[in-house]
């Protein structure tokens, strides 16, 4: 954990040398935790990771990406309950089983209301290019959603260098105006993602990785 601390105050002063193994060990130890110390990660520490998120590329650097912490016990099971909702509407269309449907909404509600810190990480299109034609216009909002996922990878890798643990949920996906609604979000914030944050509860095993050559081909 010292190596990771380090290597993100390394990161963060520009006149330091990068330790090469510290960079490719945390990248290879961040893991998704869904289970969390009741204590709340304090709002410097989340400024510190976001500040670390929106150092990531983005599409004519417009940087779409749009954060909202959401602290607050109320409003937090306030949207874990809306959402899962909307998530049993949907489930109810795939024809499951009643108990199974209700295990999943139990897990959602539970999942995104007993952590510690909610972050709802949007997309702005207002700095994106506008075209006249459907085609390059969806093309934008792809480039702006691919901006957001570069910083919500970042977010995640500093999170994991002071000692947080986080989840990337893309449950908002399914019920952006929802989220809009409950949260009272800007017109212009897109909601695209969930993060879970707070002092990790667990520290979960590594998952199956693909080979190499499953994944890398050579032209």
């Amino acid at each position: 954990m010292y190596a990771a601390r380090q290597l993100l105050h390394t990161v963060e002063d520009s006149n330091s040398c990068l330790n090469q193994g510290d960079l490719l060990n945390l990248i290879k130890n961040r893991r998704s935790v869904r289970k969390y110390q009741k204590m709340k990660p304090s709002l410097s520490e989340i400024d510190r990771i976001i500040n670390c998120a929106i150092y990531a590329p983005s599409a004519h650097n417009a940087q779409p990406w749009r954060f909202t912490i959401v602290s607050d016990e109320k409003k937090k099971r306030e949207l874990a309950e809306q959402m899962a909702v909307r998530f049993q509407q949907d489930l109810k269309k795939d024809s499951l089983p009643k108990a199974v449907i209700g295990k999943k909404i139990q897990r959602s509600v539970r999942l995104f209301s007993d952590a510690p810190v909610v972050i709802i990480a949007c997309i702005d299109m207002t700095r994106m290019d506008k075209y006249p034609d459907l085609a390059r216009q969806q093309a934008e909002m792809i480039m702006a959603t691919q901006s957001l996922a570069a910083a919500i990878q970042n977010l995640l890798l500093a999170a994991k260098a002071v000692g947080l643990g986080g989840c990337w949920y893309c449950a908002p996906l399914f019920c952006p105006e929802l989220v809009k609604t409950v949260l009272s979000l800007p017109d212009a914030h897109i909601p695209q993602a969930l993060i879970t944050l707070g002092n990790p509860a667990e520290n979960p095993p590594v998952p199956p990785r693909f080979q190499l050559d499953e994944i890398r081909f050579i032209l």
